[in-house]
């Protein structure tokens, strides 16, 4: 379920803050998101599979972790990332 090399390289590109940049907030946001996206169609089809159901709930639990120290650090930052992944309706 991970995601490839091209897939993830494109996602650090549109979000990272400077050059050298794959760790901050914002990139570790947008590559979780991807990868619950992924996991959550793989779920609609498989609707037993309980040990990636877990797994996904995990990583959603990690990304509002993260949501939240960006918010409490950085407003601007928060209200950008959450713009761009459309993740609020």
């Amino acid at each position: 379920m991970a995601l490839d090399k091209e897939a993830k390289r494109e996602i650090i590109e549109k979000f990272k803050i400077h050059d050298n940049d794959t760790g901050s907030p914002e990139v570790q946001i947008a590559i979780l998101t991807e990868r619950i996206n992924q996991l959550t169609e793989h779920l609609k089809i498989h609707k037993k599979d309980h040990h990636s159901r877990r797994g996904l709930l995990k990583m959603v639990g990690k990304r509002r972790a993260l949501l939240n120290y960006l918010k409490k650090k950085d407003l601007e930052r928060y209200k950008n990332v959450i713009e761009k992944l459309e993740l609020r309706k």
